[in-house]
């Protein structure tokens, strides 16, 4: 297997000259099965050597002992490469993914530790606590992911502060913590699900017993007025400047295509769009189902040719051969099914791309761009709430402030009549 990517004979006998070496060529082989691309092969496996190396330097003889060693290698593969932050956790990564993955490979049971360095915060202090969210409150996986963010950033910034212990908290401590929360310039939504997530958490630590009082009220919600944004919409002529930059040539490009086409034909969410499966499209009657929207049901939509076009390109052209049901996935191997985030990653690339300044862009500027058209064409605001999927009309009120042509009607003529 390892002369299919590498075509000196020296190379490959370097390789397989390593103790290591059949664990190695064991690894290539899996990625082969995976259709992993020659360049990502290419890439790791000199890693894999000089790992080897390390690992037979620290005392290690047997497969069995490598895990051991991961930390060790990591930190010596970032000496010498000074980075910014983001560049240093990536050069990281290129030296921990690949180990951590061999190891997963050619040793049974394997954990990639280092991937989940901290699954839960304060998991130690405080067990049971996202257990408890799930089966008493009942949240959502996607709304104990917010929880465990929030909570990850009040952990790193007592270890900041030097507090070790919850029994030390205070609530000067909990104000500064939402104080820096907020000198970080999140926007209000943001910083009242850090409140809400901090409250929460402070119950359950009282109540269970790892605080001596409930320190929850102590936490101050952010000023917030209902209704007080404006929805971050683009005009049409930017959605054509956003759409004329995928490169519809590529795998990848065709898969982006379709997204935003869903995007802004629907009005989707990112989560939405990452759900869907190769069952919601019913091709015989020209419907794509959207299932578990946010409001709790699900949306059946007509679909639209240009829609159908671009998952049709997708599905023959740029979708990988695999049994996986899930409608989107990476362009590259290993072929999983792309996540929410993801959606609103591509979206905000093509936006930046296209060089469209709205604040926060993303999948949500799309979804809002579909709402405004429908706001132009005078669809009632029920209607525009029921197709969008909002939970609550007074979700849908907000488009009323977007109505630019029937506001600027009462600005300049008979308001009285206009509103009668």
């Amino acid at each position: 297997m390892l002369e299919r990517y590498f075509v000196k004979p020296q190379t490959v006998d370097r390789i397989r000259a390593s103790w290591i070496g059949p664990e190695i060529e064991q690894y290539v082989t899996w990625l082969d099965e995976r259709e992993y691309a020659p360049r990502s092969v290419l890439h790791r496996v000199p890693v894999l050597i000089d790992f080897g190396e390390f690992a037979w330097a620290g005392g290690a003889r047997t497969v069995a002992e490598l895990p051991g060693h991961v930390e060790g290698f990591v930190a010596e593969w970032m000496t010498g490469r000074p980075a910014v932050r983001q560049g240093e956790r990536r050069t990281a990564k290129r030296a921990r993914v690949p180990v951590e993955q061999m190891l997963m490979v050619v040793i049974p049971g394997f954990v990639a530790e280092g991937r989940m360095r901290y699954p839960y915060p304060f998991v130690e202090a405080v067990p049971g606590f996202f257990e408890y969210l799930v089966s008493e409150r009942g949240l959502r996986p996607m709304t104990v992911d917010g929880y465990r963010h929030h909570l990850r950033r009040f952990e790193l910034f007592l270890e900041r502060i030097g507090v070790a212990k919850l029994s030390e908290l205070s609530p000067s401590i909990l104000s500064a913590f939402v104080a820096d929360r907020a000198s970080e310039g999140l926007e209000n939504q943001s910083l009242t699900g850090c409140c809400a997530s901090l409250r929460v958490f402070l119950r359950y630590a009282h109540r269970e017993g790892a605080i001596g009082r409930d320190l929850s009220g102590a936490v101050e919600w952010p000023l917030t007025y209902r209704l007080s944004s404006v929805p971050r919409s683009i005009t049409w002529e930017e959605v054509g400047r956003v759409l004329a930059g995928v490169e519809r040539r590529s795998p990848s490009g065709k898969r982006d295509w379709a997204i935003l086409m869903l995007l802004v034909t629907y009005g989707l969410r990112s989560r939405e769009v990452a759900a869907l499966t190769l069952d919601d499209i019913d091709w015989k009657r020209d419907h794509l189902r959207v299932p578990e929207r946010k409001a709790g049901h699900s949306t059946a939509f007509p679909l639209s040719p240009s829609v159908g076009e671009a998952l049709v390109d997708y599905l023959q052209h740029g979708r990988p051969r695999t049994d996986e049901r899930r409608l989107f996935l990476r362009a590259v191997a290993p072929f999983r099914p792309i996540s929410h985030s993801v959606v609103a990653q591509r979206a905000r690339h093509y936006l930046r791309t296209a060089q469209i300044d709205v604040p926060r862009p993303g999948s949500h500027t799309l979804r809002h761009t579909c709402v405004q058209r429908l706001v132009d064409a005078d669809f009632s605001l029920k209607t525009i709430g029921d197709f969008v999927g909002h939970r609550s009309p007074q979700s849908t009120k907000i488009y009323a402030k977007v109505a630019v042509e029937q506001l600027r009607e009462v600005a300049l003529g008979d308001g009285e009549e206009i509103l009668g």
